[in-house]
């Protein structure tokens, strides 16, 4: 699975403990989504879906990428990955919940889960070898297999 694919998976998938939060307990479930909108310029005191949107996709793209250069090297698989979402949270989150309200408001421990969800499932994504049009892994060119 390339890396672009499996980032995108990622950031879909990590969105499951803060809807799931927001459902269980009648709380918006769009709420993380319009926060996210704020940290786009110009638009910090405007939260907006759309906007949540882009921003979440540019900074999951930005973490994918970080990601990716480490999985290079290291083996992350679902551990790592998770422990890497969890530091992924403390960036993301004590910057922006101090500089963005729409951020600070919402509920931590949702959010906290969110990027360890985001970094397992990625982590595992990475580690797994690319599929050849042949159906053989390679680790060098396509339609090319190791002996």
């Amino acid at each position: 699975m390339t890396p672009a694919r499996a980032g995108a998976v990622a950031a879909v998938v990590s969105g499951i403990p803060s809807t799931a939060h927001a459902l269980l307990t009648g709380g918006d479930v769009l709420a993380a989504t319009r926060a996210a909108g704020t940290l786009l310029p110009g638009l910090r005191g405007r939260p907006g879906v759309a906007a949540g949107l882009v921003a979440h996709v540019i900074v999951s793209a930005a973490w994918t990428g970080v990601l990716t250069a480490i999985a290079r090297h290291h083996r992350l698989g679902a551990g790592r990955g998770a422990l890497a979402g969890l530091a992924i949270a403390a960036l993301d989150l004590g910057i922006a919940a101090r500089a963005y309200p729409a951020v600070r408001a919402l509920a931590r421990g949702p959010q906290i889960l969110d990027h360890l969800v985001f970094g397992a499932v990625l982590g595992v994504l990475l580690d797994r070898p690319d599929r050849t049009d042949q159906d053989t892994t390679s680790t060098t060119s396509p339609g090319c297999s190791e002996l």
